[in-house]
């Protein structure tokens, strides 16, 4: 795609997201305000107290325009100023009681409209949108920080995640072909199936509402825990998110009284190998195989707890 083809594109899309959310509407949210007016009350009410020249700055209006729309809200009774808590020679404006009334109403009008965007999607696209939306602003916004990553447990959509996420990858990443699949919903299927939260559990790293990574312990028995389906994520690499699912499992391994953690691997996931050499994994056997249509190299590694 050509350079002006990308900046057609990007210009259609920002058309489209215009029109989407109603921004060129007068009417904003069928309130009696602007997108302006709004975006400049949504400021004033989510913070302490926040002064014109910090508002001309952070939303780069016109101080003039910024003005006027102060002198209305102030007659409509939406704001008031104080003395800045930090600088009592200095002034602060802050939202009445009525103007934080109306900012909690446009909020709620807001996620109303969102809420039902996102119902007329399939399962998972409301997911997927809010996905785009993180890497468009990480990409175009100097000054974006992403979210931070949380590990948490699973909960119900979540295996179904980990056969699709992994299913994909791996097939993208090193053309495997669907036994990998079919073997990963196997596993997947078995540990939902036959659950015993008291031995077994399952690892979600979820960034911005958005799962990236992904580990389950089940019980191999006579003392031995398997870890399986270790999944992070090429949106969330570097953020050490491997190494803490794989600690986690190590930890809970331990806790449950296993004698043994084992795993099987293929030596072309340098990064997962690392991390296993790191925690003390030690390689105890290997074989080729094409279990998958490409041949590859099979590991199994242990770690005695």
């Amino acid at each position: 795609m050509s350079d002006i083809a990308l900046i057609e594109t990007a210009r259609d899309f920002n058309r489209f997201y215009t029109n989407f959310l109603g921004l060129l509407n007068k009417a904003y949210l069928d309130t009696p305000f602007t997108l302006t007016d709004a975006r400049i009350l949504f400021e004033i009410g989510s913070h302490g107290g926040i002064s014109a020249v910090a508002l001309v700055r952070d939303l780069q209006l016109d101080p003039a325009y910024l003005s006027r729309i102060l002198k209305r809200f102030r007659a409509e009774g939406l704001i008031e100023t104080s003395p800045d808590p930090a600088d009592l020679r200095s002034r602060v404006i802050i939202v009445t009681d009525q103007g934080r009334e109306t900012f909690e109403e446009l909020g709620r009008r807001s996620n109303a409209q969102i809420a039902a965007r996102f119902d007329r999607l399939a399962a998972g696209e409301p997911e997927a949108a809010v996905s785009a939306m993180h890497t468009i602003r990480a990409l175009l916004d100097p000054a974006a920080k992403p979210p931070p990553a949380v590990i948490r447990a699973h909960r119900a959509g979540d295996i179904g995640w980990i056969v699709q996420s992994q299913g994909r990858f791996y097939a993208e990443e090193y053309g495997w072909d669907l036994c990998f699949e079919a073997l990963v919903a196997e596993v997947a299927g078995k540990f939902l199936a036959n659950f015993d939260p008291a031995k077994e559990y399952c690892w979600i790293a979820e960034r911005g509402g958005i799962n990236v990574g992904s580990v389950l312990v089940t019980n191999g028995g006579d003392g031995i825990a398997k870890l399986r389906l270790l999944y992070v994520d090429k949106s969330a690499r570097g953020l050490g998110l491997g190494k803490l699912l794989v600690d986690g499992c190590i930890h809970f391994s331990r806790d449950k009284g296993y004698r043994e953690l084992s795993l099987w691997t293929n030596d072309m996931l340098e990064t997962a190998r690392a991390i296993y050499v790191k925690a003390g994994f030690r390689l105890v056997s290997e074989e080729r195989h094409r279990m998958f249509g490409p041949e590859a190299n099979g590991q199994n590694w242990v770690l005695d707890l």
